[in-house]
């Protein structure tokens, strides 16, 4: 109630102070005073109201996403997978540290894994199955090219332990950008969300 009775008071101060200037009245200090009290007021109830009619919270959140600079790079740095996620590629396929990664101005993708059990993680480095990049925001799906002198873009054969292996994945009209969220399959393997870096 008393906040009601201030906003009247401070509107009818401005309210008079504008009749005064409109008719040439010279402003002193005191309704300056006067005239500055109703915008600050305003400010503050303002900031007070907003957030909490809107339900949102006054400071940014930690993770929230960085604007984009129109034509140029965005500031984005991706996180990494979450503590289950990197439990489950560990667990299931002997694999971390999962990584995508623009190469070659874009012209590659390029995904990184690093090998802790060797007998898991055969089905990633096996060169009859094949591997594929997709992007369902885009719609694009790339694969690993073969080229005539050094063969497929991929290592292939016995994976070792304590290893990091990596495979590139043709990007010749640069459909897939950095921040872009893409998914690597490799027959039953599926790692899904991963964000090119």
């Amino acid at each position: 109630m008393q906040q009601a009775e201030e906003f009247e008071l401070y509107r009818n101060e401005s309210e008079f102070i504008q009749g005064s200037i409109k008719n040439g009245a010279k402003m002193d200090s005191k309704h300056f005073g006067a005239l500055i009290r109703p915008l600050s007021f305003g400010a503050l109830m303002m900031s007070a109201l907003l957030p909490a009619s809107a339900g949102q919270s006054t400071t940014a959140p930690a993770s929230a996403a960085p604007v984009t600079r129109a034509g140029g790079a965005s500031r984005y740095h991706p996180s990494h997978f979450p503590k289950r996620a990197h439990e489950y590629y560990e667990l299931i396929w002997g694999v971390d540290s999962l990584r995508v990664k623009a190469a070659e101005s874009g012209e590659l993708i390029r995904f990184t894994y690093h090998v802790n059990d060797p007998e898991k993680a055969k089905a990633l480095n096996d060169k009859e199955i094949e591997a594929l990049l997709n992007s369902p925001e885009r719609h694009v799906q790339l694969v690993i090219p073969s080229l005539e002198k050094v063969g497929k873009l991929r290592q292939t054969g016995s994976p070792e332990a304590d290893t990091s292996y990596w495979m590139a994945f043709s990007n010749p009209r640069r459909q897939i950008r950095r921040g872009d969220r893409v998914n690597v399959v490799i027959g039953r393997f599926h790692a899904d969300g991963l964000i090119v870096e």
